[in-house]
């Protein structure tokens, strides 16, 4: 049984139609991605669904016991109260189920008409609405509001805290842990993981996956929608595409659907073309009236043939090349900031090279936009940070899109800070980033949060850099702008330093991460993917050493260099009767899953080195062939670009192998200890 139909729905804006008799349903455990371009609708979708728009026709009908949750992007919270009481308020609705129980059950003593269908309806409401009560009651509801938070990157220490000392984005973090804790029906989610860490967005991941009901989201976070969803809805020219695939498989169908109408539309127009050059070369000709009459009549009942949008609009988004900076273009000793008693990070020792493109990651909080300020110089810190020779920096804050005056027009607000002959291309700029002809004109306050982000975007654009420093640059982008502002990062020459929670997008952008957490910032080589490996194997080997069986003592009773029984047997070598060294205690038998579990872990390590190993073999060998190719006189096409990427995929693969190798290493060393 569906938990909510969406019957005939139209909608229309200032006369112009925006979903034209749509129709779907929404079944249980069904994780909906609710794609489009920008503008399609998606939003006014999930605010149809959730009752707080209302449709020019058609309905939503939703079933009078189904729930619906729904987190916007942007939303007044409350701030009268600490963290951990505005939390609880979720819980609000089982005083309302009680209080409902109560009135039926009143209802039930005072009725004598047991054999009418009303009574026995309302003995089935009592039965469902007690089980629901006695399931939902089971649960602890102060360990899950505590699972529920820490999941979200909440500390314990902030339980306490009044929410008027939280962030924007850490209030929203609020509403969406009181969204899951109150376990609606469906779940209406716009862009959840736009305030969201990366630990916090694979926590996310796994409660929609493991514990909500229906989910409908829109989100521009690939990986995040691919690991969540099982069905995908694209809203394309006022309708919709219905898939039961995740989003990367959408992607491909949809190529293809695009490819098939395309072919029908060509067919279809050629055919138009005949005829009309039939009906006009015979329509004065006696002998062929009858022929052009038919094919004119043929004409008119054509069903003309549509292909879905696609957004032709095209980005042009290039850095300016860098001017030649240092060979360090920052170099950190021991650089440490606090906020009176809070020390944010301490002893942060770090050198980034030039060229080389960088990702900060950690929780929020934990300091990656801090030291950012600090490398702008624009906050007070202890330690050394120099900056290289001839560093120019262009530093793209994570509320930059927020600071821009929303009372002036797109081409006023990059007027006032170009300079010099890039005033007479202003136009050609704005073009080049979607804001063309009369875009232009727009005021910046009626700009979407996309816009807003290109717009200052341009901003970022108008003087050469040579070291790029990003905070979050693609909260708000679509995916297609996002994938074009990574191939320009990918492009750019320089040195590039990118704060971002979006693994996707760093994926393949980034061959060092920098992660911040527990008051340091740690270096680990290669990618994303490699670094979150990493963590998850540094996580069971945390976990290994809490089950050993008096770890701890064994490692307090073994004897170091330094102790006194050492010594001792140093000193007494010439003796006869040596005094017996103190022996180690016995080491624990492992259990047979313990042992298993080992086995199993350096196993998939090994693996690793390998898969590495046969990785720069593989490149190894294209390069030879690039190589002798140009060598035999083949200059043709871009095959010394293929050569300088195959030699940077042989930079990045070696940095794989030798974090691969670095962790086969240490299992070893640690399970032979």
């Amino acid at each position: 049984m569906a938990l909510i139909s969406i019957q005939n729905l139209s909608v229309e804006f200032s006369a112009k139609p925006l979903f034209n008799d749509i129709n779907y349903v929404i079944n249980p455990r069904d994780r909906i991605a609710l794609v489009g371009k920008n503008g399609a609708g998606k939003s006014t979708m999930l605010k149809i669904i959730a009752g707080l728009q209302q449709p020019t026709s058609g309905n939503v009908a939703v079933p009078a016991d189904t729930t619906i949750g729904y987190l916007p992007q942007q939303m007044k919270v409350a701030d009268d109260t600490s963290l951990l009481a505005e939390v609880r308020k979720a819980f609000s609705h089982l005083h309302e189920l009680e209080h409902r129980l109560e009135k039926m059950n009143t209802e039930l003593a005072t009725r004598t008409d047991y054999d009418s269908p009303e009574y026995h309806r309302l003995i089935d409401s009592v039965t469902q609405l007690t089980d629901r009560l006695a399931m939902e009651q089971t649960e602890n509801c102060e360990a899950e509001m505590e699972r529920t938070l820490l999941g979200l990157g909440f500390m314990r220490s902030d339980f306490d805290r009044p929410t008027s000392e939280f962030s924007g984005g850490w209030r929203m973090r609020v509403e969406l842990a009181k969204l899951l804790l109150q376990h609606p029906d469906v779940l209406l989610l716009d862009e959840p993981t736009n305030h969201l860490d990366i630990e916090s967005i694979q926590w996310l991941e796994q409660f929609l996956k493991q514990k909500a009901k229906a989910v409908v989201l829109v989100s521009h976070d690939r990986a995040f929608i691919d690991n969540v969803t099982n069905r995908t809805i694209e809203i394309s020219c006022g309708k919709i595409y219905d898939y039961a695939v995740n989003y990367s498989k959408f992607v491909e169908l949809r190529k293809e659907r695009i490819e098939q109408q395309t072919r029908a539309y060509l067919n279809q127009q050629k055919e138009i073309a005949d005829t009309e050059a039939f009906i006009e070369r015979f329509r004065y000709k006696a002998t062929k009236a009858v022929q052009v009459q038919s094919r004119m009549k043929q004409l008119a009942k054509i069903e003309r043939i549509e292909i879905d949008e696609v957004d032709t609009s095209h980005l042009n988004l290039r850095f300016p090349p860098a001017p030649r900076s240092g060979d360090y273009p920052i170099i950190a000793d021991g650089v440490g900031k606090a906020y009176g008693d809070h020390q944010v990070f301490d002893g942060a020792t770090f050198t980034i090279s030039r060229g080389e493109k960088v990702a900060f990651v950690g929780k929020n909080g934990e300091g990656k936009s801090t030291l950012v300020k600090c490398i702008m110089g624009e906050i007070p810190f202890t330690g050394s940070l120099k900056i290289g020779h001839n560093v120019q920096i262009g530093y793209f804050a994570q509320n930059q899109a927020q600071l821009l005056d929303e009372s002036i027009t797109v081409f006023d607000t990059i007027d006032r800070v170009a300079t010099g002959d890039i005033r007479l291309k202003i136009r050609d700029i704005l073009g080049a980033f979607m804001f063309g002809g009369e875009a232009s004109d727009k005021k910046v306050k009626v700009l979407s949060g996309g816009e807003k982000t290109r717009l200052a975007m341009i901003r970022l654009l108008l003087q050469p850099v040579n070291l790029l420093i990003l905070d979050e640059p693609t909260n708000h982008l679509d995916m297609k702008t996002k994938d074009i502002l990574k191939q320009a990062i990918k492009d750019f020459n320089g040195t590039v330093i990118v704060v971002s929670h979006d693994r996707e997008f760093l994926d393949g952008l980034v061959e060092k991460v920098y992660e911040f957490g527990g008051g340091k910032v740690r270096e680990c080589l290669g990618g994303i993917y490699e670094f979150l490996e990493k963590k998850k194997i540094e996580s069971l080997h945390e976990l290994e050493l809490s089950k050993s069986p008096g770890g701890d003592n064994i490692r307090q009773q073994k004897p170091d260099a330094g102790s006194a029984a050492v010594k001792m047997a140093a000193s007494d070598k010439q003796d006869t009767t040596k005094p017996e060294e103190p022996s180690e205690p016995a080491k624990p038998k492992l259990t047979y899953a313990e042992q298993k579990e080992r086995e199993k872990m350096l196993r998939k390590a090994a693996r690793k080195v390998e898969q590495a190993e046969a990785d720069i073999a593989a490149i190894e060998a294209d390069i030879a062939d690039i190589e002798a190719r140009i060598s035999a006189g083949d200059t043709q096409g871009d095959i010394f670009n293929d050569h300088q990427k195959r030699t940077r995929d042989l930079e990045n693969a070696m940095s794989i192998w030798e974090l691969a190798s670095q962790e086969l290493d240490e299992l070893k060393s640690r399970f032979d200890d």
